[in-house]
Formats: structure tokens, C-alpha cells, sequence
């Protein structure tokens, strides 16, 4: 199957968001950044203000002395979060591949997912249609069989354009003319050694392969690749989420505060195990709860980061014990406030258990090796165990 990357870049997303909330901005050259007289840059700007020169990350003193009849805005963070997160819903319809480069930029590939939409040509009218239907903002998108040529696509026929380079051929046909600025990655610095050696555009790279690489060593060669159409890095699918759970509902309701323990217990294995795969902690635990009648309710407690079975569980049970006691229809686990570091406040005492706390880690890892290569199941504690026989045994009573 034909690997096909679609890149979105919404069309000056910040000023079309003023502009689409407020129509009378529409026309005019819109500037949002600092305003005139501060220290700042321009965080970008209407196509109108791009006619004066203006672009984003200039100074607005420079702005201001290009385009003095602009007009001037402080950002509104929350407000393009929110028109981001509509955007980027209507991306996640089509793929759970998805690299968010900013919040109004990334890559989805569509390669395994295009067969149930019709084909990635398809796809990209549609999410340009719901874009504009369902925010009231415009985007381009371009098509490629990589990042770069899916990137250089999208910037192809801005704003609100679409554009395909679907094989390494056409997109060297494409460039061959143009600054070697045009190579994903190239910037300013990189530019300018390039210019000692008599290379400005992409045909003199084809022309002095050997140089280029020589000049620039590993990232020469990786320049000399690209301008090939070769590019092999795949999209860095992110986590839609900042937050990670499980729950159970039961067939009847329970009122039975062992067996919620219980249960708590797998639960807590089981995100424990991820989170671990994911080589991450969690500093909330959320005890999520149903009561019968569907009153929901949840509890949480934020801590040390933590990533063990026991001390996710310890958390969940604790809050557990302090809820009313009523019938219970479902209940889970929620983890957030991930970070990749542990955190604990060291003491005397855990100094002295040092030693013991580092042959715990060597037999964590043995256990976590004999899981990924045998399953979760392969290795249970004593607890864990003894858990599952007993709600084995409930349930079937």
C-alpha cells in the first residue's frame, strides 16, 4: 500500500479567528503579537498585513514602521485552544496517526485508513469542508508520500489551497529551481554554509552532492536525501488525551466493599502496566464512581509521580473508603498529570532502604520483560491473583 501523509495548516489562524468572530476586521491588515510601542513579535498576522512585508516572529517595531495603519491585537490564547480542539476533532474522524506540530499545523497519515473514505484526495476535501462549515475558518492541505513533500504540498497554493506531490520524481521536479531554504530543516545557519560552497538551490545540491555532504557530515547527507525525495520518517503519533482510565460496570449493582477492592486492584494493574510500557508517571489518581440510579461522582488525589500497580491502587482504595456507602453500578480509575520522571521527597529512612529499592527495580524489570513478551497475564502477584479468584467466584454465584 502507497503511504500517503496529509499536511493541514490552518491559513493565518490566529487573525482569521478575530476576523471570523469579528467580520468588521475582515479586509484590514491584522497584527497579532505585541502592541506598537512594546517589546515583542509579531505572533502572526492577516494576508492583508503580509502585503506590507509583515510576517511572523519580525519585531512589531518593525512591523509597526512597515504597516503603521495596522491594526494591533494581543493574542487570545484560549480562544484559538478552543477553535483549535474543533479543528483537530475533525482531523482525529479520519485517523488516530496524528502529529500536532502547533495548534494550527500537523501531520495525519491516512495510509491505513484512506481505503474506508474513498482515498486520501477524498479525505482532504472533506476535512477542508468540515473545517470551514464547522469553525468558519479556511486551511490548506497538501498530500504527499512523506512529511517534506506532504509539508512543501500544503504550502503549494496558500491560503485555502489543496496540492499533491505523490512520488519523489514530481517533487524533485518541483524544487529543483528553488533556495535550498526549501529542504525541510534548512534554516538560515544551515543556509549559509551552503553559500560557501556555491550551493543556493536545490539543483546545485544534485550537482555537489560530495561537498554538501562533506561541509555538513550526517546532516549533509540527510539534506542530500531529501532533495532526492527520499524521507523516511513516519508521523510521531501524540496522545489526544492528558489522561488515561478504565472502568468496570457490573451486571448487578454492588454493594460489597471487598470485591470493589477487588476490582479496583486489576484495574490498577492494568493502567499500571501501560503507563510503564509508556515509561511515564502519573500524579492524580481519580477514583470514577456510578452509583445506582446513574448519580456519578469522582474523587482525586494529586501526589508523587508514581507508575506502580500498588501505590495506584493504595490511592484508589483510599478514596473509595471515604465515599457513601451505596449501591454501585460502575466503577474505575482515572490517571493524569503524567510526567516521564519520578518524583518522592527522600528521607533518612528511604536512604537506608536504598539498596532493597534497587533490587525491587532489577526484579520490576524482569517481570515487565516477561509481560511484554508473554502478555499481562504471565506474571501476577499474590494479590492479584488471589483477586481474581474471588470476583471469579462472586460472579458466578
Amino acid at each position: 500500500m502507497e503511504k500517503r501523509i496529509i499536511h493541514i495548516d490552518m491559513d493565518a489562524f490566529f487573525a482569521a479567528v478575530e476576523v471570523r468572530d469579528n467580520p468588521e476586521l475582515s479586509g484590514k491588515p491584522l497584527i497579532i503579537g505585541s502592541l506598537p510601542g512594546e517589546r515583542g513579535v509579531v505572533a502572526t498576522c492577516s494576508y492583508e498585513a503580509r502585503e506590507y512585508g509583515v510576517r511572523s516572529a519580525m519585531p512589531i517595531s518593525e512591523a509597526y514602521r512597515r504597516c503603521p495603519e495596522g491594526i494591533y491585537m494581543r493574542p487570545n490564547g484560549h480562544k484559538y485552544e478552543e477553535a483549535s480542539k474543533q479543528v483537530r476533532e475533525i482531523w482525529s474522524e479520519y485517523t488516530d496517526i496524528i502529529e500536532y506540530i502547533s495548534l494550527d499545523e500537523g501531520f495525519l497519515d491516512v495510509t491505513g485508513s484512506m481505503g474506508f473514505f474513498g482515498g486520501a484526495k477524498k479525505i482532504a476535501h472533506e476535512i477542508k469542508h468540515k473545517v470551514k462549515s464547522q469553525t468558519g475558518l479556511t486551511c490548506s492541505v497538501g498530500i504527499g508520500y512523506s512529511l517534506m513533500s506532504a509539508k512543501l504540498a500544503s504550502e503549494e497554493k496558500k491560503p485555502d489551497g489543496f496540492f499533491e506531490i505523490l512520488t519523489p520524481e514530481a517533487l524533485k521536479n518541483l524544487i529543483i529551481d528553488r533556495s535550498v531554504r526549501i529542504i525541510y530543516g534548512v534554516g538560515p545557519q544551515t543556509e549559509s554554509e551552503l553559500q560557501k560552497i556555491g550551493v543556493h538551490t536545490v539543483r546545485d545540491i544534485y550537482e555537489n552532492r560530495d561537498l554538501v555532504i562533506g561541509r555538513l557530515g550526517n546532516q549533509g547527507r540527510h539534506i542530500v536525501n531529501l532533495a532526492d525525495g527520499i524521507d523516511n520518517r513516519a508521523v510521531a503519533m501524540q496522545s489526544k488525551s492528558h489522561s488515561l482510565g478504565k472502568e468496570r460496570t457490573f451486571q448487578q449493582d454492588i454493594t460489597d466493599l471487598e470485591h470493589l477492592k477487588d476490582v479496583l486492584r486489576l484495574i490498577a494493574r492494568e493502567l499500571s502496566y501501560e503507563i510503564r510500557l509508556k515509561k511515564i508517571f502519573c500524579r492524580t489518581i481519580t477514583l470514577k464512581v456510578t452509583y445506582k440510579g446513574f448519580k456519578k461522582i469522582t474523587r482525586s488525589k494529586s501526589g508523587e509521580a508514581i507508575n506502580k500497580a500498588d501505590a495506584i491502587y493504595n490511592t484508589a482504595v483510599d478514596l473509595l473508603d471515604k465515599i457513601e456507602r451505596k449501591p454501585i453500578r460502575l466503577i474505575g480509575i482515572t490517571l493524569s498529570g503524567f510526567t516521564s520522571t519520578a518524583s518522592k521527597q527522600v528521607s533518612l529512612f528511604d536512604i537506608a532502604k536504598s539498596e532493597k529499592t534497587e533490587k525491587d527495580e532489577k526484579l520490576d524489570s524482569v517481570l515487565m520483560s516477561l509481560q511484554n513478551k508473554y502478555g499481562i497475564d504471565a506474571v501476577k502477584t499474590g494479590s492479584e491473583a488471589l483477586a481474581e479468584k474471588r470476583i471469579k467466584i462472586d460472579e458466578d454465584e
